[in-house]
Order: C-alpha cells, then structure tokens, then sequence
C-alpha cells in the first residue's frame, strides 16, 4: 500500500501527519475516476516511471487549496485509473486541471496518447486491442467485433462501476449507439 503522508498543523498548533495519498483498493466505492486509456501498453521500463509520476502528482494533489485523498491504478499497462474521495475533498476545476496537464505529459513524454476519445479498446482472444474510430467500425462490420466482444466504458464515474460497468460485452455498452454489431 502506497501512503504518504503530509504534514499540517491542528488548532494547537501541532504538527499532525495526514495521510493522503492511498492505495486505491482502499478508497470507498463512491470515490469519483477518470479514465485514461492509450493507444499502446506502457512497456515494462516505462511502467516504473509512469508510476512514480502519477505517486508524484497525487502526492500533491490539492482541490480548493486542500490536500485530496486520493490514488491510482494502472489496469493492462494501459489504462490510468485516478480515484479522489470527494467525501473527503470535492474535485474542482483547477485540481481536475492540473490532473490533466500530468496525464499530457505523460502522453507526450512517452509518446503514447492518453486523451484520444476517439480510440476504442476490446480484447480479441483476452488481448486488449485499440482501434481507431474507422478502423473499429470496419471490424464490426466485418464481425471480427460483435455484440459479445468486451469493450471498454472509459465513461464510468464511480470506482463502484469499475466492477461491473468497465468491461462490459458491446451489447451492454454505449458503443451499440454508435456501431451495428452481428449477434
């Protein structure tokens, strides 16, 4: 478990250590995600270094000038999971911010795009696989996708719907509105 603690002082003027920064199997199921998918695995010398920034950057994290209670996951070697319990600190707008200029550091330090909505992943054969928007839409077309091929929902919210929501069979997910699938 990965916990850091900062230090603040209480109303007797006191130093007390808060721990902030949590392993994110240890943050409550209301805890609001963002989801970040890209294009490629990180490779096994990328994952230490992505890691310690993503560490470095929760560490940090502050909403409304508060430290947040908060942490990440990376699924696949792909997929950034950042978790923040807004019981404890609600996200505002500059904090969801400054999350974002890390992940496109990220992204571009290691040339591996992160924001690209327009980018699909399912699994072939329990392989997770990325397509773009056409080339996606060329799959199910020609039913190498179809509507019991997982995808993944990039849109859940909750850490709760990670479980049930995230990797879900097509026919489940939002990306039926988009793509007729063969059964």
């Amino acid at each position: 478990m990965t916990i850091t603690a900062f230090r603040s002082i209480d109303s007797s003027r006191n130093f007390v250590e808060k721990k902030m920064i949590v392993d994110f199997s240890a943050l409550p199921d209301s805890s609001r995600v963002w989801i970040y998918q890209a294009d490629r695995e990180f490779s096994e010398a990328e994952m230490p270094v992505v890691k310690k920034r993503l560490n470095d950057f929760v560490e940090k994290w502050t909403s409304h000038s508060k430290e947040v209670k908060a942490g990440f996951d990376i699924r696949y070697n792909r997929f950034i999971i950042i978790a923040l319990d807004e019981s404890h600190v609600p996200a505002g707008g500059c904090s969801i911010d400054s999350s974002m200029h890390t992940i496109q550091a990220i992204e571009k330090d290691f040339q591996n795009p992160l924001t690209n909505r327009m980018n699909f992943a399912f699994k072939e054969n329990g392989v997770v696989k990325t397509a773009g928007r056409t080339e996606f839409e060329s799959l199910t077309s020609a039913g190498k996708i179809d509507s019991a091929t997982i995808v993944f929902n990039n849109l859940v919210s909750l850490k709760s719907e990670l479980a049930s929501q995230w990797e879900i069979p097509l026919h489940q997910s939002w990306h039926k509105q988009l793509f007729p699938v063969r059964n």
